[in-house]
């Protein structure tokens, strides 16, 4: 499918702040959850998200439904939101916010991969041989790391966040063959919704807060506003004219941002063997992405 050069800088710059959103949230789930519980926090941010989604209900409405569409809806929002938020945030409790994003870098393999075999899109001997160096280099970063106080179990928590990045490819894939008919509003506060009502019940389980902590607060407010809302619509629309596979490659930017936002903020550092093992990481991508004039497809 062709598009316009205007078409495509929309695009890639909604998935830019997409990336740059993502990246952050690693940062506000952290403050989130030093002074609330992970389940909170996430139940929080949906809800939140759901009464900002209210001002777009207009084009919510705009979708054309096909009978059975609404199984694979819910298949697509139990990947995620919801296993993905329950995955990550103990991901979070495990391993540093850097490590984390750093794992976000298998991301466009495993996307080329379910797109494969989901909806059969092409997939190189190329590409297979990033994703074995890039798996090696993730591997290398979660033995190779310490527990620390920000990771008191890296290796559970990178485990973890692998798994989350898992759900992540097989939701981008699915919402992709549902945005040629659903409108990028209806699939960014459907799961929202749905996942309001999937960590309702967690809460009649939880301690009422008897104190406010104001930067967790406003943590959980930036995680329902700008990256439950803002980070998934930009995502939506870009996914919705190009291809996943080439929307999943700047999940790339994940662990950039993530690993500066850390630094900037948190005051994380990776050691020499860490920093090591990311540029695997990212040597195993680039690989992965490289397209040469000739490929030979399996």
């Amino acid at each position: 499918m062709n598009f316009s050069s205007r078409d495509n800088l929309v695009a890639i710059s909604a998935l830019c702040v997409a990336m740059l959103l993502w990246a952050s949230s690693f940062i506000a789930l952290k403050f989130a959850f030093d002074s609330y519980s992970p389940m909170f926090v996430i139940w929080a941010r949906m809800i939140i998200a759901c009464g900002c989604f209210l001002f777009f209900s207009r084009q919510f409405m705009r979708f054309s439904y096909k009978k059975g569409d609404w199984k694979l809806l819910l298949v697509m929002c139990l990947l995620e939101p919801c296993l993905y938020f329950v995955l990550e945030a103990q991901a979070l409790l495990n391993t540093s916010a850097s490590q984390a994003g750093t794992i976000t870098a298998l991301l466009p393999l495993l996307i080329a991969g379910a797109a494969y075999f989901i909806v059969d899109e092409r997939v190189t001997r190329r590409q297979l041989q990033g994703f074995g160096i890039a798996f090696i280099g993730v591997l290398w970063l979660s033995f190779s790391s310490e527990a620390n106080e920000s990771a008191p179990n890296p290796l559970w928590g990178n485990f973890l966040e692998f798994l989350a990045m898992c759900c992540a490819a097989l939701y981008s894939v699915l919402l992709k063959r549902f945005s040629v008919r659903y409108s990028a509003v209806f699939l960014s506060a459907f799961p929202a919704v749905c996942g309001a009502i999937f960590f309702l019940p967690f809460q009649f389980f939880l301690p009422v807060p008897d104190v406010i902590e104001w930067r967790g607060l406003w943590s959980i407010i930036y995680l329902g506003t700008c990256v439950t809302l803002g980070a998934y619509l930009c995502y939506n629309y870009a996914i919705s004219r190009i291809p996943v596979t080439t929307a999943g490659a700047f999940g790339n930017l994940i662990p950039v941002f993530t690993v500066v936002l850390a630094w900037l903020i948190l005051g994380e550092e990776l050691t020499m063997i860490q920093i090591a093992a990311c540029m695997m990481v990212g040597i195993g991508v680039i690989i992965s992405q490289w397209q040469p004039k000739v490929q030979t497809s399996l």
